[in-house]
Protein backbone atom coordinates (compact mmCIF):
# COMPACT_ATOMS: atom_id res chain seq x y z
CA UNK A 1 0.00 0.00 0.00
CA UNK A 2 1.72 3.07 -1.18
CA UNK A 3 0.45 6.40 1.01
CA UNK A 4 2.79 8.97 -1.06
CA UNK A 5 1.28 11.99 -3.25
CA UNK A 6 0.67 11.25 -7.04
CA UNK A 7 -0.50 14.24 -9.14
CA UNK A 8 -2.61 12.37 -11.99
CA UNK A 9 -3.26 14.27 -15.61
CA UNK A 10 -6.78 14.05 -15.80
CA UNK A 11 -8.07 14.58 -19.64
CA UNK A 12 -11.92 13.39 -18.75
CA UNK A 13 -11.64 9.89 -21.09
CA UNK A 14 -11.61 6.54 -19.69
CA UNK A 15 -7.21 6.03 -19.61
CA UNK A 16 -6.92 9.02 -17.24
CA UNK A 17 -9.85 8.26 -15.37
CA UNK A 18 -9.21 4.70 -14.66
CA UNK A 19 -5.46 5.84 -14.11
CA UNK A 20 -6.60 8.22 -10.89
CA UNK A 21 -9.36 5.22 -9.77
CA UNK A 22 -6.11 2.30 -9.99
CA UNK A 23 -3.87 4.66 -7.84
CA UNK A 24 -6.19 5.33 -5.80
CA UNK A 25 -7.26 1.51 -4.97
CA UNK A 26 -3.51 0.97 -4.63
CA UNK A 27 -3.44 3.55 -1.51
CA UNK A 28 -1.75 6.44 -3.49
CA UNK A 29 -3.11 10.25 -2.30
CA UNK A 30 -4.53 11.71 -5.61
CA UNK A 31 -4.96 14.64 -7.03
CA UNK A 32 -5.98 15.25 -9.91
CA UNK A 33 -4.98 18.07 -12.40
CA UNK A 34 -6.58 19.31 -16.27
CA UNK A 35 -4.73 21.12 -18.42
CA UNK A 36 -6.94 23.86 -20.35
CA UNK A 37 -5.07 24.09 -23.35
CA UNK A 38 -6.87 25.68 -26.18
CA UNK A 39 -10.19 27.94 -26.48
CA UNK A 40 -12.10 27.19 -29.75
CA UNK A 41 -13.84 31.13 -29.84
CA UNK A 42 -10.86 32.87 -29.05
CA UNK A 43 -8.84 31.24 -31.57
CA UNK A 44 -11.76 31.18 -34.23
CA UNK A 45 -13.00 27.93 -34.24
CA UNK A 46 -16.12 26.86 -35.75
CA UNK A 47 -15.80 23.05 -35.31
CA UNK A 48 -17.96 21.91 -32.21
CA UNK A 49 -15.45 21.24 -29.46
CA UNK A 50 -13.91 17.69 -29.03
CA UNK A 51 -11.63 15.76 -26.73
CA UNK A 52 -9.32 16.69 -23.74
CA UNK A 53 -9.49 20.16 -24.83
CA UNK A 54 -13.20 21.05 -24.54
CA UNK A 55 -14.86 22.57 -21.52
CA UNK A 56 -16.82 19.40 -21.41
CA UNK A 57 -14.13 16.93 -20.56
CA UNK A 58 -12.60 19.88 -17.61
CA UNK A 59 -16.13 19.20 -16.30
CA UNK A 60 -16.02 15.29 -16.67
CA UNK A 61 -12.91 15.30 -15.10
CA UNK A 62 -13.75 17.46 -12.22
CA UNK A 63 -17.03 15.29 -11.76
CA UNK A 64 -15.05 12.14 -11.85
CA UNK A 65 -12.76 13.29 -9.14
CA UNK A 66 -15.57 14.38 -6.95
CA UNK A 67 -16.92 10.94 -7.74
CA UNK A 68 -13.88 9.39 -5.92
CA UNK A 69 -13.37 12.35 -3.37
CA UNK A 70 -9.98 13.25 -4.62
CA UNK A 71 -8.85 17.32 -4.53
CA UNK A 72 -8.90 18.03 -8.74
CA UNK A 73 -7.24 21.13 -10.08
CA UNK A 74 -7.28 22.95 -13.22
CA UNK A 75 -4.74 24.98 -15.00
CA UNK A 76 -4.99 27.42 -17.84
CA UNK A 77 -1.83 26.63 -20.45
CA UNK A 78 -3.73 28.16 -23.22
CA UNK A 79 -1.16 30.81 -23.70
CA UNK A 80 1.68 28.09 -23.42
CA UNK A 81 0.27 25.82 -26.22
CA UNK A 82 -0.19 28.51 -28.49
CA UNK A 83 3.14 29.15 -28.51
CA UNK A 84 5.14 26.04 -28.19
CA UNK A 85 2.49 23.60 -30.13
CA UNK A 86 0.16 25.48 -32.08
CA UNK A 87 3.02 28.11 -33.58
CA UNK A 88 5.03 25.61 -34.36
CA UNK A 89 3.03 23.49 -35.70
CA UNK A 90 1.87 25.93 -38.15
CA UNK A 91 5.50 27.31 -38.75
CA UNK A 92 6.87 23.66 -39.27
CA UNK A 93 4.37 23.46 -42.56
CA UNK A 94 5.54 26.75 -43.51
CA UNK A 95 9.04 25.65 -43.68
CA UNK A 96 8.13 22.44 -45.80
CA UNK A 97 7.84 19.73 -42.99
CA UNK A 98 4.93 17.78 -41.36
CA UNK A 99 5.28 18.14 -37.49
CA UNK A 100 3.68 16.05 -34.94
CA UNK A 101 2.16 18.25 -32.29
CA UNK A 102 1.41 15.38 -29.79
CA UNK A 103 5.52 14.77 -29.29
CA UNK A 104 6.07 18.41 -28.32
CA UNK A 105 2.92 18.76 -26.08
CA UNK A 106 3.96 15.75 -23.77
CA UNK A 107 6.98 17.46 -23.69
CA UNK A 108 6.60 21.35 -23.59
CA UNK A 109 3.34 21.21 -22.05
CA UNK A 110 2.31 17.92 -20.48
CA UNK A 111 5.33 16.84 -18.42
CA UNK A 112 6.79 21.06 -18.38
CA UNK A 113 3.36 21.49 -15.99
CA UNK A 114 2.74 18.50 -14.32
CA UNK A 115 6.66 18.51 -12.78
CA UNK A 116 5.99 22.28 -12.24
CA UNK A 117 2.91 22.02 -10.74
CA UNK A 118 3.67 18.55 -8.95
CA UNK A 119 6.40 20.83 -6.87
CA UNK A 120 4.30 23.08 -5.74
CA UNK A 121 1.82 21.21 -4.09
CA UNK A 122 4.54 18.72 -2.81
CA UNK A 123 3.70 15.48 -5.28
CA UNK A 124 6.96 13.31 -5.53
CA UNK A 125 4.96 11.63 -8.67
CA UNK A 126 2.88 12.26 -11.61
CA UNK A 127 1.07 10.04 -13.81
CA UNK A 128 -0.74 9.84 -16.80
CA UNK A 129 -3.11 7.45 -18.45
CA UNK A 130 -0.72 6.77 -21.59
CA UNK A 131 -0.18 3.03 -22.88
CA UNK A 132 3.49 2.83 -22.14
CA UNK A 133 5.91 1.67 -19.16
CA UNK A 134 8.97 3.76 -17.52
CA UNK A 135 12.04 1.30 -16.74
CA UNK A 136 15.09 1.75 -15.04
CA UNK A 137 18.65 0.08 -16.41
CA UNK A 138 22.33 0.70 -15.58
CA UNK A 139 21.21 4.46 -13.45
CA UNK A 140 19.08 5.56 -16.75
CA UNK A 141 15.23 5.35 -16.89
CA UNK A 142 13.67 4.86 -20.16
CA UNK A 143 10.12 4.36 -21.86
CA UNK A 144 9.22 1.12 -23.10
CA UNK A 145 6.01 0.09 -25.26
CA UNK A 146 3.39 -1.01 -23.56
CA UNK A 147 1.58 -3.75 -23.35
CA UNK A 148 -1.24 -3.52 -25.96
CA UNK A 149 0.95 -3.48 -29.28
CA UNK A 150 -2.61 -1.85 -31.19
CA UNK A 151 -2.54 1.14 -28.56
CA UNK A 152 1.38 1.65 -27.61
CA UNK A 153 2.42 5.30 -27.19
CA UNK A 154 5.49 4.71 -26.08
CA UNK A 155 6.21 6.68 -30.19
CA UNK A 156 5.14 10.22 -28.88
CA UNK A 157 7.39 9.87 -25.53
CA UNK A 158 10.45 10.01 -26.90
CA UNK A 159 11.50 13.37 -25.89
CA UNK A 160 10.71 13.49 -22.00
CA UNK A 161 14.43 13.92 -20.19
CA UNK A 162 15.50 11.89 -17.26
CA UNK A 163 14.29 14.04 -14.41
CA UNK A 164 10.70 13.60 -15.86
CA UNK A 165 11.23 9.82 -16.20
CA UNK A 166 12.32 9.50 -12.65
CA UNK A 167 8.93 10.49 -11.46
CA UNK A 168 6.48 9.32 -13.82
CA UNK A 169 4.27 6.63 -13.08
CA UNK A 170 2.02 4.38 -16.36
CA UNK A 171 -0.66 2.42 -14.70
CA UNK A 172 -1.75 1.10 -18.10
CA UNK A 173 1.47 -0.17 -19.43
CA UNK A 174 0.45 -3.43 -18.91
CA UNK A 175 -3.22 -3.36 -19.30
CA UNK A 176 -4.87 -3.13 -22.90
CA UNK A 177 -7.72 -1.09 -23.94
CA UNK A 178 -10.30 -3.53 -23.24
CA UNK A 179 -9.04 -4.30 -19.65
CA UNK A 180 -9.83 -0.52 -19.53
CA UNK A 181 -13.08 -0.34 -20.40
CA UNK A 182 -14.03 -3.53 -18.21
CA UNK A 183 -12.96 -1.73 -15.03
CA UNK A 184 -14.80 0.95 -16.21
CA UNK A 185 -17.78 -0.91 -16.62
CA UNK A 186 -17.58 -3.14 -13.63
CA UNK A 187 -17.19 -0.01 -11.49
CA UNK A 188 -19.96 1.44 -13.50
CA UNK A 189 -18.28 4.38 -14.77
CA UNK A 190 -21.15 4.58 -17.44
CA UNK A 191 -20.02 7.97 -18.74
CA UNK A 192 -16.28 7.77 -19.29
CA UNK A 193 -16.56 4.38 -20.62
CA UNK A 194 -19.10 5.46 -23.22
CA UNK A 195 -16.98 8.42 -24.54
CA UNK A 196 -16.26 8.26 -27.77
CA UNK A 197 -12.06 8.61 -28.25
CA UNK A 198 -10.70 11.44 -29.85
CA UNK A 199 -8.11 10.72 -32.74
CA UNK A 200 -7.81 14.05 -34.33
CA UNK A 201 -5.36 16.73 -33.50
CA UNK A 202 -7.10 18.81 -30.25
CA UNK A 203 -6.98 21.88 -31.47
CA UNK A 204 -8.28 20.62 -34.93
CA UNK A 205 -11.20 18.48 -34.24
CA UNK A 206 -12.40 18.90 -38.03
CA UNK A 207 -8.57 17.30 -39.28
CA UNK A 208 -8.55 19.85 -41.98
CA UNK A 209 -5.24 21.63 -41.11
CA UNK A 210 -5.20 23.33 -44.24
CA UNK A 211 -8.13 25.08 -43.71
CA UNK A 212 -6.78 25.49 -39.98
CA UNK A 213 -3.18 27.33 -41.56
CA UNK A 214 -5.43 29.46 -44.35
CA UNK A 215 -7.70 30.44 -41.15
CA UNK A 216 -4.76 31.65 -39.19
CA UNK A 217 -2.34 33.38 -41.72
CA UNK A 218 -5.84 35.32 -42.60
CA UNK A 219 -4.85 38.53 -40.96
CA UNK A 220 -0.79 37.96 -41.22
CA UNK A 221 1.23 39.41 -43.62
CA UNK A 222 2.32 35.50 -44.76
CA UNK A 223 0.15 34.46 -47.79
CA UNK A 224 0.29 30.49 -49.37
CA UNK A 225 0.65 31.37 -53.03
CA UNK A 226 0.19 28.49 -56.29
CA UNK A 227 3.45 27.53 -57.03
CA UNK A 228 4.92 24.51 -59.48
CA UNK A 229 4.70 20.37 -59.56
CA UNK A 230 7.51 19.82 -60.77
CA UNK A 231 8.77 15.95 -62.54
CA UNK A 232 12.09 14.07 -60.93
CA UNK A 233 14.34 15.90 -63.59
CA UNK A 234 13.05 19.12 -62.82
CA UNK A 235 10.27 19.60 -65.62
CA UNK A 236 7.55 21.59 -64.54
CA UNK A 237 4.05 19.65 -64.84
CA UNK A 238 1.40 21.10 -63.15
CA UNK A 239 0.46 24.09 -60.64
CA UNK A 240 -0.37 23.11 -56.91
CA UNK A 241 -2.46 24.96 -54.36
CA UNK A 242 0.48 25.67 -51.81
CA UNK A 243 3.10 23.99 -50.26
CA UNK A 244 2.11 23.55 -46.59
CA UNK A 245 -0.90 21.75 -48.06
CA UNK A 246 1.10 18.57 -48.92
CA UNK A 247 3.07 16.08 -47.02
CA UNK A 248 5.84 13.40 -48.27
CA UNK A 249 4.60 10.33 -49.37
CA UNK A 250 0.98 12.07 -51.00
CA UNK A 251 -0.30 10.63 -53.84
CA UNK A 252 -4.26 11.55 -53.82
CA UNK A 253 -5.18 15.51 -54.33
CA UNK A 254 -2.39 16.39 -55.86
CA UNK A 255 -4.83 17.20 -59.38
CA UNK A 256 -2.02 15.69 -62.11
CA UNK A 257 -3.02 13.24 -63.93
CA UNK A 258 -0.06 11.43 -66.32
CA UNK A 259 -1.65 8.21 -66.62
CA UNK A 260 0.00 6.96 -63.38
CA UNK A 261 0.13 7.40 -59.88
CA UNK A 262 2.38 10.17 -58.89
CA UNK A 263 3.69 10.67 -55.35
CA UNK A 264 5.04 13.94 -53.00
CA UNK A 265 8.66 13.27 -52.80
CA UNK A 266 10.03 16.49 -51.91
CA UNK A 267 8.92 19.91 -50.77
CA UNK A 268 11.00 22.67 -51.45
CA UNK A 269 9.66 25.59 -49.52
CA UNK A 270 12.50 28.47 -50.25
CA UNK A 271 11.41 27.92 -54.26
CA UNK A 272 7.58 26.77 -53.52
CA UNK A 273 7.86 24.21 -55.69
CA UNK A 274 6.94 20.38 -55.06
CA UNK A 275 8.78 17.20 -57.18
CA UNK A 276 6.65 14.09 -57.55
CA UNK A 277 7.59 11.47 -58.67
CA UNK A 278 7.45 7.49 -58.60
CA UNK A 279 6.70 5.02 -55.92
CA UNK A 280 10.04 3.44 -55.98
CA UNK A 281 11.31 7.20 -55.73
CA UNK A 282 10.22 7.56 -52.09
CA UNK A 283 12.56 4.38 -50.92
CA UNK A 284 15.46 5.56 -48.44
CA UNK A 285 18.19 3.92 -46.82
CA UNK A 286 19.07 6.74 -44.26
CA UNK A 287 18.05 9.82 -42.48
CA UNK A 288 19.46 12.36 -40.38
CA UNK A 289 17.46 13.89 -37.25
CA UNK A 290 18.32 17.38 -34.80
CA UNK A 291 16.79 17.99 -31.12
CA UNK A 292 17.91 14.33 -30.30
CA UNK A 293 17.41 12.78 -26.64
CA UNK A 294 19.23 9.75 -25.27
CA UNK A 295 17.11 7.58 -23.35
CA UNK A 296 18.27 4.16 -22.43
CA UNK A 297 21.97 5.12 -23.04
CA UNK A 298 23.95 7.99 -23.81
CA UNK A 299 25.66 6.74 -26.72
CA UNK A 300 25.04 4.66 -29.41
CA UNK A 301 27.53 1.80 -30.51
CA UNK A 302 27.30 1.94 -34.59
CA UNK A 303 27.82 -1.85 -34.72
CA UNK A 304 25.02 -2.40 -32.72
CA UNK A 305 21.52 -3.34 -34.92
CA UNK A 306 18.21 -1.83 -33.76
CA UNK A 307 14.78 -0.91 -34.73
CA UNK A 308 13.86 2.67 -35.92
CA UNK A 309 10.36 4.06 -36.19
CA UNK A 310 9.79 6.95 -38.97
CA UNK A 311 5.96 7.50 -37.94
CA UNK A 312 3.52 6.27 -35.61
CA UNK A 313 2.01 2.90 -37.64
CA UNK A 314 5.63 2.03 -38.27
CA UNK A 315 6.33 -1.18 -37.60
CA UNK A 316 10.27 -0.13 -37.22
CA UNK A 317 12.98 -0.85 -39.63
CA UNK A 318 16.26 -2.16 -38.55
CA UNK A 319 19.13 0.18 -38.67
CA UNK A 320 22.65 0.96 -37.44
CA UNK A 321 22.69 4.57 -35.94
CA UNK A 322 25.18 7.17 -34.83
CA UNK A 323 24.90 9.92 -32.97
CA UNK A 324 26.24 12.83 -31.42
CA UNK A 325 25.20 16.35 -29.19
CA UNK A 326 23.70 17.39 -31.89
CA UNK A 327 22.62 14.95 -34.68
CA UNK A 328 21.52 11.43 -35.18
CA UNK A 329 21.90 9.73 -38.55
CA UNK A 330 20.52 6.25 -39.34
CA UNK A 331 21.05 3.99 -42.12
CA UNK A 332 18.34 1.50 -43.01
CA UNK A 333 19.36 -2.01 -43.24
CA UNK A 334 16.08 -2.56 -45.50
CA UNK A 335 14.66 0.18 -47.45
CA UNK A 336 11.76 2.76 -45.79
CA UNK A 337 9.34 4.49 -47.86
CA UNK A 338 8.82 8.42 -47.12
CA UNK A 339 11.09 9.63 -44.67
CA UNK A 340 9.20 12.67 -43.84
CA UNK A 341 10.86 16.06 -42.37
CA UNK A 342 9.28 17.47 -39.09
CA UNK A 343 7.91 13.81 -38.18
CA UNK A 344 10.12 11.50 -35.40
CA UNK A 345 12.88 8.90 -35.96
CA UNK A 346 12.53 6.56 -32.89
CA UNK A 347 14.84 4.00 -31.94
CA UNK A 348 14.16 0.85 -29.93
CA UNK A 349 15.94 -1.62 -28.26
CA UNK A 350 13.17 -4.46 -28.48
CA UNK A 351 10.84 -2.49 -26.76
CA UNK A 352 12.79 0.26 -25.45
CA UNK A 353 13.56 3.44 -26.84
CA UNK A 354 16.97 4.29 -27.05
CA UNK A 355 16.82 7.71 -28.31
CA UNK A 356 14.32 10.14 -30.45
CA UNK A 357 14.64 12.69 -32.88
CA UNK A 358 13.32 15.16 -35.15
CA UNK A 359 13.80 13.84 -38.78
CA UNK A 360 15.80 16.68 -40.99
CA UNK A 361 16.70 14.64 -44.07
Amino acid sequence: MNTEKVLVAMSGGVDSSITAFLLKEQGWEVIGVTFRMWDYLLNNCKAKETGCCSIESINDAKTFADKLRFQHYIIDCRKEFLTSVVENFQSEYLAGATPNPCVRCNKYIKWHFLTKFADEIGCKYIATGHYAKVNKCNGRYFISKGADKNKDQSYFLWSLEQKDLARTIFPLGNLTKEEVKTIAEEKEFKKIKSKRESMEICFIPSGNYRQFISERLKNTTITINEGNFVDMSGKIIGKHKGYPFYTIGQRKGTGIAVGKPLYVIKINHLKNEIILGNKEDLIAYNLKAKNINMMKYTTVEKSKILSVKIRYQDKGTKAMVINNEQNMYVEFIEPVTAVTPGQSAVVYEENDIVAGGIITS
